[in-house]
This record gives structure tokens, C-alpha cells and sequence, in this order.
């Protein structure tokens, strides 16, 4: 038994051989979002400076500019694979990458050093003297979508407040039909109302609205007799104003009655409109 213990005991105090391991392989950590402060980087917004519409595509043929390092007239091209956006440092298959901003802003992020670079240099870029487009910063774009926001608040309210004889003019300016309920006018404006907010806004206060809906209000309660020739009064028969040629008789009426020799017939309009009333 004794003999037993101690060969356990030797066996406990002999030392014991660990096999070697391989090193451990190390982890792959994925860059995320916000890791672009480390290389310097970071996402730039760019807007076009006037007359964007909802698609503007950048010029890019023949662009050079003078690069101060090489002390020479060189070409730039954005081509989205390519790590230079000069010419004669990109390989023989670079192709051309389009750049678009769309309702007049254009997001780079800073994985795309080379589109930012190349907008950077382009002769186009406000800081280079150019009138295309410039970079704005985030405060800027919020400020932005924040108008936008606003714009179709306003724009909504106006159809959900106004009364429908306030909304009228503009439903006949815009060719609503108005002998539907009160609840499919307002629909037809509110769709209208966001489609294109600043319009539908700007449209609610224009003189020349209101004057076109009274002047087809009038056609319509025959106090004014539309011809080809030109405007009359229905009861009278007394010529208003001439049509020319290949125009709309109460469009020339409309923009008759805006100015100051027609304001007196526009006058008399809205008077006997409100007696029908």
C-alpha cells in the first residue's frame, strides 16, 4: 500500500511536458461605420449651386486642371476603380464612372477618397472659381431637409384650413373639377400640395390665379363670352380685348386684366360675380 502512495506521489511531483500550440490567428475585425475619422476621412455632401432639377450630371469630358507638385497641365477622370484620378496614372482599361446628384445633392462617402478628390480638383467646384456646385456641410443638408419638411407642412395646411371658396381659384387654375364633393377637391389638392409644395404655396397668393378664376368663373355664368377672336360681354355683346392668333382667348383675357388698362373690366367682373353670390 505504501508503495502505492508513493508511486502516486511520484507521479503528481514529476513535471509535466505541455505540447506546443500554433499561435493563435488573429481576429479579423470589419471596419464600421464611423472608423473613417481614423484615416482622416469623412463623408462630404456637395450641392448644385442653380438649375439642378431632380437629376444634374457633372461635366467630366476633356477636365484639366495645373498640378502645382508636378508643376503641369494634366487631365483628371473619375473612374470608380481606378486609386488616381489623374489621367496618366490610371491603367489602360479605366473607364469613366458618371457622376449624378440628384435633386441637387450629391452624398460621397469617405470610402470614395478617389470622388472626392476628383470633385475637390474639378474646375467646376466653387472653390476653385467654378459655378456648378459646391460642398456643404451636414448642418447645412439638415437645414435643408428641414425646409423641405416645412414647405409640405404649410402646403398640407393650406388644403386641410382654407375654406373651399378660398381654394377655388386654385382648383380652377390647376383644372380641378369643382362640382365633385368638398372631400375629392381637397384630395386632388393635397396630392397636388405634395407633389410640389413651394409651387402649390407660391400659386395660393399669385394675382394671376385669381384673375384666371374669375375670368372662367365669368365664362361660365355668362357674364363674358369667350371667342376665337377674342373676350365679350355676354349681355352687351361689347368686344373686351382682340385675340391674337393661336392663342387662348382667357389666357390673353387673364393677363389683360392684370395690367392697368384692364383692371376696370376685372373690377367689373368680380362685381357682378358677388351679386350671383
Amino acid at each position: 500500500m505504501a508503495t502505492q502512495q508513493r508511486k502516486v506521489a511520484s507521479a503528481k511531483s514529476a513535471p509535466t511536458t505541455k505540447t506546443p500550440t500554433a499561435p493563435e490567428k488573429a481576429e479579423y475585425t470589419p471596419k464600421r461605420k464611423g472608423q473613417e475619422e481614423k484615416t482622416g476621412r469623412q463623408e462630404k455632401i456637395y450641392s448644385v449651386i442653380k438649375g439642378s432639377g431632380i437629376w444634374y450630371k457633372l461635366t467630366q469630358g476633356n477636365i484639366t486642371i495645373y498640378d502645382v507638385q508636378t508643376d503641369k497641365v494634366r487631365e483628371i477622370r473619375y473612374c470608380e476603380n481606378e486609386p488616381s484620378v489623374f489621367a496618366d496614372e490610371q491603367s489602360s482599361n479605366a473607364i469613366r464612372s458618371h457622376i449624378v446628384f440628384r435633386e441637387g445633392l450629391l452624398i460621397v462617402p469617405a470610402s470614395k477618397a478617389n470622388l472626392q478628390d476628383y470633385l475637390a480638383l474639378h474646375p467646376h467646384n466653387k472653390e476653385n472659381g467654378g459655378s456648378s456646385f459646391t460642398i456643404i456641410n451636414k448642418e447645412a443638408k439638415a437645414i435643408v431637409e428641414l425646409d423641405k419638411e416645412f414647405l409640405l407642412i404649410d402646403a398640407v395646411s393650406i388644403v386641410r384650413d382654407k375654406s373651399i371658396d378660398e381654394l377655388l381659384p386654385l382648383c380652377m387654375y390647376l383644372n380641378i373639377d369643382v362640382n365633385q364633393r368638398n372631400n375629392e377637391i381637397r384630395r386632388e389638392l393635397l396630392l397636388e400640395a405634395k407633389g410640389n409644395p413651394k409651387n402649390f404655396i407660391e400659386l395660393m397668393d399669385n394675382p394671376y390665379v385669381r384673375s384666371m378664376s374669375a375670368i372662367k368663373q365669368a365664362i361660365d355664368y355668362n357674364i363674358l363670352k369667350s371667342k376665337e377672336d377674342g373676350m365679350y360681354w355676354m349681355d352687351s355683346g361689347r368686344l373686351i380685348v382682340t385675340t391674337p392668333v393661336g392663342q387662348d382667348t382667357s389666357t390673353v383675357m387673364t393677363r389683360f386684366c392684370m395690367t392697368e388698362k384692364g383692371s376696370s373690366a376685372y373690377d367689373e367682373i368680380v362685381n357682378r360675380l358677388e351679386k350671383i353670390d
